[in-house]
């Protein structure tokens, strides 16, 4: 049995360094977000000229940036919570809240997103669909593709906590989340 639930903490460990990962990449986007944006600011009022593809680039990144960085703010407990009640839980308690809210909430909200998005992106890539704009940029499908992977990615993450919340009650771990995770405790 103790292998088993070493087995099922490293399969948590694993799914959560995808959202790590993922995340950690994407933060970079922000940075890049920045300077484009300037760039096109420059160009636009000093130079008087600018590019569409430049403009759209923007968007882009600002919704890649959302999407992808969903699970890693979930991993590292970011998200908007009535924090007054869970702050003052116990551990177990907190891991019942978690476990419900990512099975009966996180889980159906994730799917929902997935498959009522499927034929929406299946269509944008049917086309090849581009901007709409002359000029713009081309890949608009690869753009709503990315609301597939964004419920895919929260989908990861709720597994990694749900094994984690089986763990914590089961008694094999006695922290929901690594000491860097865990929210700040109420005072």
């Amino acid at each position: 049995m103790r292998s088993f639930n070493g087995s099922l903490l490293r399969c948590a460990q694993a799914l959560e360094s995808v959202s790590e990962w993922v995340g950690r990449a994407a933060s970079w986007l922000s940075l890049l977000m920045v300077l484009v944006t300037f760039t096109v600011v420059v160009l636009r009022y000093a130079f008087d000229m600018g590019w569409i593809a430049m403009q759209e680039s923007i968007t882009y990144m600002h919704a890649v940036l959302f999407l992808t960085g969903a699970a890693y703010t979930l991993r590292h407990q970011g998200h908007v919570r009535v924090d007054i009640f869970y702050g003052r839980f116990s551990q177990r308690t907190r891991a019942w809240v978690d476990l419900l809210g990512t099975l009966f909430l996180l889980m159906p909200v994730c799917l929902f997103i997935f498959f009522i998005s499927w034929e929406y992106v299946a269509n944008s890539w049917s086309l090849y669909e581009g901007s709409r704009e002359a000029g713009g940029l081309d890949g608009v499908f690869l753009l709503k593709s990315m609301i597939l992977v964004m419920a895919g990615l929260l989908v990861l993450q709720g597994i990694a906590i749900l094994l984690r919340c089986r763990l914590l009650l089961g008694g094999y771990i006695d922290q929901l989340y690594d000491s860097e995770d865990a929210p700040e405790e109420s005072v």
